[in-house]
């Protein structure tokens, strides 16, 4: 079964797109499923790379990278614009996508998820 998961919460202030992260990992852990995730709005800022957090708290970073190992992790290029972020800042495996490809994943998919 093909989830997509759609985030579009920034990392951190509120849990959404850490809740969102939290399912996406669960899933990914089951046979035969594959789990995309893609990140819209401040939510870009989960694919950060070098997030650093306190000792104890979640890291949104850390949590996309098993999730990569059998999906995509797509951001929405307009909103990567938006807030100066380039495709250099990002998480390994993580990429600058668009409306038009986020629209191909979501009628492929069995099951889309909106955080």
């Amino acid at each position: 079964m093909r989830y997509l998961i759609i985030l579009n919460d920034p990392p951190y202030g509120t849990e959404r797109s850490y809740n969102g992260l939290r399912i996406a990992m669960s899933l990914a852990t089951r046979d035969d499923t594959e789990v995309d995730i893609f990140l819209l709005a401040d939510a870009v800022f989960c694919a950060k790379a070098g997030q650093s957090t306190p000792d104890g708290y979640y890291n949104l970073e850390r949590m996309l990278k098993p999730i990569s190992r059998n999906g995509a992790i797509l951001l929405c290029g307009t909103c990567m614009d938006a807030r100066a972020l380039s495709p250099d800042e990002l998480v390994e495996d993580a990429r600058r996508s668009s409306m038009v490809e986020l629209t191909d994943y979501m009628m492929t998919a069995d099951k889309v998820l909106v955080f």
